[in-house]
């Protein structure tokens, strides 16, 4: 082992819009923490991030701000960004200098603006190589699809920000889709239900555990009920609430017909040969939406395919960009293509 190999490391980095997922090659998984920043409005400077930050969401005072640099899988506030990446690095590299060449997986809709925010980040953060890939490519490695294989391959990866609808084959994508719809949308759908029909004011956390607890697809075989706190928008005082998950289903409806008519229009665009092996195949779907009860369920209603839930869907993206990391040249014809103008 030489000098260089001690005080650097290839990394590869699910920069999502909710959690951020880093592989250290060599280690495995190493960091798996929300994108979520607290720093002071002052001076700029970082108090927090990951599960530290999470805690103060909602809970700040006025000289402390708690932000996601994320929005739609996309860098939103580079400064922030820049700063989270940079310290999460060095959290995992623990007193390491830098990383020597780093895999990001970024939506496969992401223009060449967007991109070059993303290298540079990484960069800024002490990254010498940076290479891009797009998350349905990478969720399908990281679950073990030979993406080389002339077979077509569906995967529907629906992480925070984005819904990734890819078929691949021949180690590209053959079409695309990527909808600003996914985890994000289904919170504030269930903060606008409770605005409207309840007038209760609930924070992005109360909406997203509401989600992961009841929240659903399909009728459930027994529907749940629960108590929600909030503020009363009338009253402005604390108060408590009576929701079922029917009532939840029915918000997240919007959400999950966009998502399903998505996947509908990739399959219209399919070639007829790929469509033949969906058929055989079915459909992986990948990424944390994939836990919301019963939505494998429908997207096979709706589409008479065979659809799957992939095991450890939050952790798919990062281990197929891991795989890339581990073996770089082989994985050449997978990356995303530098531009250069």
């Amino acid at each position: 082992m030489g000098l260089l190999d001690l005080f650097s490391a290839d990394i590869a980095m699910d920069l999502g819009t909710a959690n951020t997922l880093i592989y250290v090659k060599g280690k495995g998984i190493v960091l798996n923490e929300p994108s979520i920043v607290a720093f002071d409005r002052n001076t700029k400077k970082i108090i927090a991030l990951g599960n530290k930050a999470k805690e103060m969401q909602g809970r700040e005072h006025r000289d402390i701000r708690v932000t996601r640099p994320m929005r739609d899988g996309v860098i939103a506030d580079f400064e922030i960004a820049e700063g989270m990446i940079r310290a999460f690095i060095k959290k995992v590299r623990a007193g390491a200098f830098s990383s020597r060449r780093v895999v990001v997986a970024v939506p496969s809709g992401v223009t060449e603006v967007e991109k070059r925010a993303v290298r540079d980040s990484a960069e800024h953060a002490g990254a010498k190589e940076v290479h891009l890939i797009a998350e349905p490519m990478a969720a399908a490695i990281g679950i073990g699809i030979d993406v080389e294989a002339a077979v077509g391959n569906m995967i529907i990866d629906i992480g925070g920000g984005t819904t990734e609808i890819a078929v691949i084959a021949l180690s590209g994508i053959v079409n695309e889709e990527s909808i600003r719809i996914a985890g994000d949308e289904m919170n504030y759908a269930i903060m606008q239900f409770f605005k409207k029909n309840h007038n209760i004011l609930i924070g992005e956390r109360t909406a997203e555990a509401i989600k992961c607890e009841v929240g659903s697809a399909v009728p459930l075989k027994e529907e749940i009920t629960i108590q929600v706190k909030g503020r009363d928008l009338v009253g402005g005082i604390p108060k408590t609430t009576e929701v079922s998950s029917v009532e939840i289903r029915e918000a997240l409806n919007e959400a999950v017909v966009q998502i399903v008519d998505a996947v509908r229009q990739s399959l219209e665009r399919t070639p007829p040969e790929l469509s033949a092996d969906i058929l055989d195949r079915g459909v992986m779907i990948t990424g944390g939406g994939a836990l919301l009860k019963g939505l494998d369920e429908r997207i096979r209603m709706e589409t008479n395919l065979p659809v799957h839930v992939a095991d450890d869907p939050l952790t798919a993206v990062v281990r197929g960009a891991g795989k890339v990391i581990d073996n770089l040249n082989h994985y050449q014809k997978v990356l995303i293509r530098n531009r250069r103008y």
